[in-house]
This record gives C-alpha cells, sequence and structure tokens, in this order.
C-alpha cells in the first residue's frame, strides 16, 4: 500500500521472473517506497501496463535494453516517470544472494540520484 510521501517505485525486467519481482520482494517493507514489479516480455508473469507507467514515480529497468522496449510498445503514451538503468544481467535466480547484494547499491544510488535531480526536495 502506497502511503504519502513515499515514492512509487516500478521495477522492470525481461519476463518479471527473477531480478524485478526480487527487488519488489526485499523493498517492499521499505518506508521509503512504495514498489511494484513487471516485465516487458509477453511471456511475463506480470505484464508490464499503461497503468504501471501511470502509477509510478521512478522507473528502475534492469538493462539499458529495457529503456528502448518500453518506449517501442508504449509509443504513444508520455511516460511521466523518469526511466533509470540498474546494469543488472540476467545470470541470477530469484532471491539469490548475490542478486540482492547488486540490487540493493544500485537502487539506493538510484534513488540518490533521483533527489539529487529534484531541486529543493529532500532525502526521506
Amino acid at each position: 500500500m502506497n502511503q504519502p510521501g513515499q515514492l512509487k517505485i516500478l521495477f522492470v525486467c525481461g519476463r518479471n521472473n527473477r531480478r524485478s519481482p526480487t527487488a519488489e520482494r526485499i523493498f517492499q517493507n521499505d518506508s521509503r517506497m512504495s514498489v511494484r514489479s513487471a516485465g516487458i516480455a509477453d511471456t511475463s508473469k506480470r505484464r508490464l501496463t499503461r497503468e504501471d507507467l501511470v502509477w509510478a514515480d521512478l522507473i528502475l529497468v534492469m538493462e539499458r535494453k529495457y529503456v528502448g522496449r518500453i518506449k517501442i510498445a508504449f509509443h504513444d503514451m508520455d511516460i511521466l516517470a523518469p526511466i533509470e538503468t540498474l546494469d543488472i544481467g540476467d545470470h541470477y535466480r530469484f532471491m539469490q544472494r548475490e542478486l540482492i547484494e547488486e540490487l540493493k547499491p544500485a537502487v539506493d544510488s538510484a534513488l540518490e540520484q533521483y533527489w539529487l535531480e529534484r531541486e529543493g526536495e529532500s532525502i526521506p
């Protein structure tokens, strides 16, 4: 559930099998944010929707190629949220310790950058 003042973060990977659901799971109780995850592929467990893009304050994709795929798939839509790349490769299992160890600092860095780019807003 989104609480007032929480940043709404959408994690996106290819099929919503391993990386983005892991990110959603490990950050689901983080008081700084409300999270969702989705995949861009037709075969995704949970496929990215227009509603997801409208909902998000920040979109974090696992690999740079997903930025273009999102823009192509939703070419008729103005995507309001910034899209940042975490550069997390697709060689992990769901909830694998090494994936979690890579995700945490990457997400923290993306959050810090997000707030730094918004002059006049403080980091929660």
